[in-house]
């Protein structure tokens, strides 16, 4: 929770500046308590693990969150039982129809980065929901691919397919202390990479409204902020358990496919040793830092998220 200080005080402008979270209080008086209402737009095929995921690092708060699941109208997973769906998943266009808000959505990411964008079956459906942001959500968090999908769509920022598949854990830099979505990160961050496309600094900084917040010399940008869309994008994941890149390491060799062991990632590269989570601890403060965000600058009156 930030601390309230008069905004007359240098300590005011100083913690600002550091990325402390402070409070006027002016603006600590309006504050009423209800639920932060946060959906979650999944497009992974394994749904359950997904939803697991970011329900348990969006639930690390001690904030009251309302955690809404919403799956693509017309899509049907084959990796997810049909009563799961039907009992805990709402369509988007049910979603849409109902005029609804939320404070925050998190778009994933999806097993479809070979494909052009707008190749993918249900883009033209994708491209409604990154619409419907702007007016019905406060602030938008895309992942992986569904952060690439959404740079692509508001800015036409490219996606470059890799020469073989970037995969384990890599270190990155903090580029933006004073961020609001990197308090108490360190300068120095280990993240989960799995992914066969990149997004390229150069083509970052060729779009002035966007910034790099995290990036790696090994495997690029990492998180940017989109202040102009409320948004971030995060291209790796923070978000995986501990055994998330086995699982996928152990799947691809018994598909006979020709892969790589996870960099960084099982002590001494050795596969019969039980990997270690050294990225766990920034995945609770990166969306911790997100939920608190929203909660500092969203509406109490949830008819009026959309204004700005």
């Amino acid at each position: 929770m930030p601390i309230t200080l008069n905004e007359n005080l240098p300590a005011y402008r100083i913690l600002s500046e550091e990325g402390v979270m402070v409070m006027s209080p002016g603006r600590a008086a309006t504050q009423d308590i209800r639920p932060l209402r946060i959906g979650l737009l999944n497009l992974m095929p394994k749904k359950i693990q997904t939803e697991n995921q970011f329900a348990r690092v969006i639930g690390a708060t001690p904030l009251q969150i309302d955690f809404q699941l919403i799956r693509m109208s017309d899509h049907e997973s084959r990796n997810t039982a049909a009563d799961h769906l039907e009992s805990f998943y709402r369509p988007f266009r049910e979603v849409e129809a109902t005029g609804e808000k939320f404070d925050g959505l998190i778009i994933t990411g999806a097993p479809i980065e070979h494909l052009p964008f707008e190749q993918v079956t249900y883009w033209d459906e994708l491209t409604r929901v990154f619409a419907w942001t702007q007016t019905h959500v406060h602030s938008t968090f895309g992942v992986c691919w569904g952060g690439m999908a959404m740079a692509w769509h508001f800015h036409g920022l490219p996606k470059h397919i890799l020469p073989a598949k970037a995969f384990g854990c890599f270190r990155h830099r903090n580029l933006a202390p004073a961020s609001p979505y990197l308090r108490g990160f360190s300068d120095d961050v280990l993240v989960p990479v799995s992914r066969w496309t990149e997004i390229r600094q150069e083509d970052v900084d060729a779009r002035p409204a966007l910034t790099t917040l995290l990036a790696s010399p090994e495997v690029g940008p990492c998180l940017l902020a989109d202040p102009d869309h409320r948004a971030i994008y995060v291209f790796n994941h923070f978000e995986y358990d501990s055994t998330t890149l086995k699982e996928e390491h152990d799947r691809d060799m018994a598909a006979g496919k020709p892969v790589d062991v996870p960099a960084n990632y099982y002590p001494d590269d050795d596969i019969t040793q039980a990997p270690l989570n050294r990225w766990r601890s920034h995945a609770h403060l990166l969306y911790g830092n997100w939920i608190n965000e929203i909660y500092q600058t969203t509406w109490y009156d949830m008819s009026r998220i959309g204004e700005g």
